[in-house]
């Protein structure tokens, strides 16, 4: 997987998961909210402590996880 300087994994922060680098706030949040239709505007709005380029990583996180799965097909 790429490396993501933006991305961090601690197991003391959200029991590990992927979150923004120095937040609380998760990998999965940041694509729950924009899936749940709210726009990067509305995101740094709501959060503005968060930086564009810090969401633009949680996507870009998202997606190298998703190429990088196995996938095992059922016979």
């Amino acid at each position: 997987m790429n490396h993501h300087p933006l991305i961090e994994r601690n197991p003391a922060v959200l029991l590990g998961k992927p979150v923004l680098k120095g937040t609380r706030i998760s990998v999965e949040l940041i694509i729950r909210k924009l899936s749940g239709g709210h726009t990067i505007e509305q995101l740094l709005e709501d959060y503005p402590h968060l930086r564009y380029e810090q969401i633009l990583a949680a996507l870009a996180y998202a997606a190298d996880v998703i190429a990088n799965e196995d996938f095992i097909l059922a016979a």
